[in-house]
């Protein structure tokens, strides 16, 4: 397992995992896109609850700061970064931190970045330039997915009482006031394309995030029972993400138990009964280091899979598996759903099926174009979209075949995260079992 550049420092903190030459690395990309002009972001507010603070991944992605109320602006021409901070009020512990325009020494040592000024200094710099990038999108932060972001964004829109607006919207409405003469640019897309593919580091904290990820179902596999609630496997869950060294979970895990509850493929209530005889869904990942994985694994409670459960989750898996298979660079990734469905369908035209049901959804789900999911990153929905190009090494996506019964209320997936390497495809999530022997073997182990 690659190890972080700083060994002593907690491994929660972003200079455990990365060293200022990675962010001066990512800086050097944007400079040669946005060329002669600035770039401003403007990085989470303050601390609305008793909580750990969570940069936005905008902003942390191009310099490491963990400070709230942050502002950054990367100068193209100059070819220089610098943070915007507040003053220290003077009730504040003089003890060093990463919060204040005063610390500028420890955070520049930490983060690489140029200097760090008060807020004041930040608008003299922006009035007269030409051109200004700021990212148009609504930033992303703790156990948020753009996709979440601009639905929540569209609904209070659409409230009377509301109006809407994103705290990004203010942003840009005061870059217009305060910079008329300027241009306004959105870097959403820079930095969308630029967070696409992975450095070594990256996948190395992603690699850790994946193992946190298929240990804790692991472990919950193995505590299965009847008579266990859905939260009992979400505390198993929690504790082992907390005692690797995450700060959390990446985003609310979904632990449904039952055909009603699986049947949401994003439920996250986690309250139910785990009863005799129904399968669960655990899909959830940790926060390491403002990274995230991605998992799907299904289990019965009393730890033998029924005669359908094993046609229905021996089919996704036997088609996840054909799936994986097939990842490689250069290929495009309809073509390697496309193969993979070949390989599948040959053993399902082979397979007497128990019922006509379950044949014919396994036959759509062989044509469903979903199996190549979503990126993955800083969010388990990550930003950009890489459906429409050869697959890349340094791409980390999910792999999420599913099938549906839509009369019988059935839903059936299995996930896994991992990286396209030079010539294949890594999971990272590969720990946990596929195998439905190998998952009866740990279901209930410890109980």
């Amino acid at each position: 397992m690659t190890t972080a550049p700083h060994a002593d420092a907690a491994p929660t903190r972003v200079w455990s995992w990365f060293a200022p030459s990675e962010f001066a690395r990512r800086r050097e990309r944007l400079y040669s896109e946005i060329g002669d002009a600035v770039a401003v972001l403007q990085g989470a507010g303050p601390l609305r609850a008793f909580e750990l603070f969570r940069q936005t991944n905008e902003a942390l992605y191009l310099t490491g700061l963990e400070a709230p109320q942050a502002y950054v602006l990367l100068d193209g021409t100059t070819q220089t970064a610098s943070a915007f901070l507040p003053n220290r009020p003077e009730r504040a512990s003089d003890e060093p931190t990463l919060t204040y325009a005063e610390d500028a020494e420890r955070i520049c040592a930490l983060t690489g970045l140029d200097a760090v000024y008060p807020w004041s200094e930040l608008e003299p710099r922006l009035v007269g330039q030409r051109i200004v990038y700021t990212p148009f999108q609504p930033a992303e932060g703790r156990m948020s997915s753009r996709d979440m972001l601009v639905h929540a964004a569209r609904l209070e829109a659409s409230d009377p009482w509301d109006g809407g607006g994103t705290r990004q919207d203010r942003f840009i409405a005061r870059l217009r006031e305060r910079c008329p003469d300027a241009e306004l640019r959105d870097l959403s897309p820079i930095l969308d394309a630029m967070r696409m593919l992975k450095s070594p580091q990256e996948i190395a904290v992603m690699r850790r995030a994946g193992e946190l990820s298929a240990r804790a179902v692991l472990e919950a596999m193995a505590i299965t029972r009847p008579g266990l609630r859905e939260y009992d496997l979400h505390a198993v869950m929690h504790r082992v993400f907390i005692g690797g060294g995450a700060r959390g979970e990446g985003y609310r895990a979904i632990i449904p138990a039952g055909r009603e509850n699986t049947w949401d493929g994003h439920y996250c209530r986690n309250d139910g009964l785990l009863r005799d005889g129904d399968l669960i869904l655990m899909d959830g990942a940790p926060d390491v280091c403002s990274y995230t994985s991605d998992i799907g694994r299904m289990w019965p409670v009393n730890g033998r899979y029924s005669a359908e459960q094993r046609e229905l989750y021996g089919f996704i898996v036997r088609h996840h598996k054909a799936l994986i298979e097939r990842i490689r660079p250069g290929v495009l990734p309809r073509d390697a759903m496309r193969e993979a469905a070949d390989e599948t369908r040959a053993w399902v035209d082979a397979t007497q099926w128990s019922r006509s049901p379950i044949e014919d959804a396994v036959r759509k789900a062989l044509e469903w174009t979903g199996h190549c999911s979503h990126p993955v990153g800083m969010a388990v929905h990550d930003a950009g979209k890489y459906f429409e190009k050869p697959f890349e090494p340094g791409l980390v996506i999910s792999l999420d075949p599913s099938l549906w019964i839509h009369d019988e209320r059935i839903y059936i997936r299995v996930e896994d995260t991992g990286v396209v390497t030079e010539d294949s495809f890594e999971p990272f999530t590969a720990l946990a079992p596929l195998d439905l022997d190998a998952v009866e073997d740990v279901v209930g182990s410890q109980c």
